[in-house]
């Protein structure tokens, strides 16, 4: 091998290069590029049929490119039989079937094949390695049951498991969030991010453009089988490209807590027929305004200091804010017109710090639907529902809509702001 590929070496660990690749008649990938060096998580991002699947295919040699090279660590892998592409590189299937009645213990020992001769049998350090990777991959408790009666999500668990037991420095992954649910997806990515901040490699096809966002280093996003951008994820996720790859509206802000971008379809605008007034400050109650308005939700925000993100990310949408300097305090002219709002809304949405001063105009609230996150306030639960940032348009649509009475707004009016 002419290079081990670890960190610092100028060769990349993994590298694709022009890479075409037709089914029949149909082209499916147009001079592709992907690199890795050791210690990337690259993902791999597009519409269905922009060619993630069949690109990972044709980096572990699974398929055969029209034209184009692929190389491990420096070496083409067409050069390399195929045990020694399976010393260096595991994968994951997209499709979580396995056609044998194997129990969780005897599919993870598979990975241990390319390390064995023909007729040598497991010793224990390759047990050991077994039992680590469903230590790590969390199926551990299922080792002596049979795959099959597992669910879609705990098979995709045990093939990842598999792929770890491989041991290699690079690791190929289809959808490995697929059919798992949120907590299970998270876990899964942090794990992976865990094995490359350990100098493994990893690219990923990943649907969620939010999670890759979040988790990968690098992004290659594919469409109609051409690389439309590559590099950091703020550099790829912006929505002139977005808009190009998936023919989609979309606004891309920033996730609550890091500097990842969070990216909200707009496609469908007027879906939610409700207003809501949205109050609270900092990247949770700005990602609640993206999420509402990315839903066709009609938006209102305050009371917030001016610069805040909340403020800024409202101002970027267009919504009615309702501000005051920062660090001035809440004068009563503008908690009444807040209170307002959030009277006339059909619900409040409470999200990050609200503070002290904006408890009267939740107070004024129909309904209030509070963001799980850091500095949930306490609300009256009789009118208080919760949801993630992710499921307000949905707790949103399920507020009754107002029936245009006014005796909310003058039970404000007749208040002292």
């Amino acid at each position: 091998m002419s290079d081990d590929g670890h960190a610092g070496d100028p060769t990349p660990m993994l590298d694709a290069e022009d890479i075409s690749v037709s089914l029949g008649d149909t082209r499916i990938l147009s001079n592709v590029d992907i690199a890795a060096e050791c210690g990337d998580f690259v993902g791999l991002v597009g519409p269905n049929g922009a060619g993630k699947t069949t690109a990972l295919r044709a980096l572990k040699a699974t398929l055969a490119p029209d034209s184009g090279t692929v190389r491990i660590a420096g070496d083409a892998i067409d050069s390399l039989s195929s045990k020694e592409v399976s010393r260096l590189v595991a994968s994951t299937p997209q499709a979580t079937t396995l056609s044998f009645d194997f129990t969780v213990e005897q599919a993870v020992e598979m990975g241990r094949t390319p390390h064995l001769g023909r007729f040598e049998r497991a010793d224990s350090g390759d047990r050991e390695a077994v039992r680590a990777a469903m230590e790590r991959a969390d199926v551990a408790q299922f080792a002596d049951r049979a795959v099959t009666s597992l669910s879609g999500g705990e098979r995709q668990r045990v093939l990842l498991a598999r792929a770890l037991a491989q041991e290699t420095p690079v690791l190929l992954l289809d959808e490995p969030t697929a059919n798992l649910d949120i907590n299970h997806a998270v876990n899964t990515l942090e794990l992976v991010a865990d094995l490359v901040r350990e100098d493994k490699t990893a690219v990923a096809a990943i649907h969620e453009l939010n999670l890759a966002a979040r988790y990968c280093d690098k992004l290659v996003l594919l469409a109609d089988g051409a690389v439309r951008a590559a590099g950091p994820p703020n550099d790829v996720l912006q929505s002139e490209t977005l808009a190009d790859a998936f023919d989609a509206e979309t606004l891309v802000t920033r996730q609550p807590g890091t500097d990842a971008p969070l990216v909200t379809p707009l496609a469908d605008r007027e879906s939610i027929d409700r207003t809501v007034h949205v109050v609270g400050t900092g990247g949770w109650a700005a990602a609640a305004v993206s999420r509402l308005v990315g839903a066709g939700v009609t938006v209102s925000v305050g009371v917030v200091p001016s610069g805040d993100a909340t403020a800024e990310r409202a101002r970027e949408l267009g919504c009615e804010t309702v501000t005051v300097p920062p660090f001035a305090g809440v004068d009563a002219d503008s908690r009444g017109r807040a209170r307002e709002l959030a009277a006339e809304a059909d619900a409040v949405v409470v999200a990050g710090d609200v503070g002290d001063a904006n408890q009267r105009v939740v107070a004024a609230a129909r309904r209030v639907v509070a963001v799980e996150g850091e500095g949930v306030p306490a609300t009256d639960s009789s009118r208080t529902v919760v949801a993630t940032v992710d499921g307000l348009p949905e707790a949103v649509a399920m507020v009754p809509a107002s029936d245009g009475d006014t005796a909310s707004r003058h039970r404000v009016e007749g208040q002292d702001r």
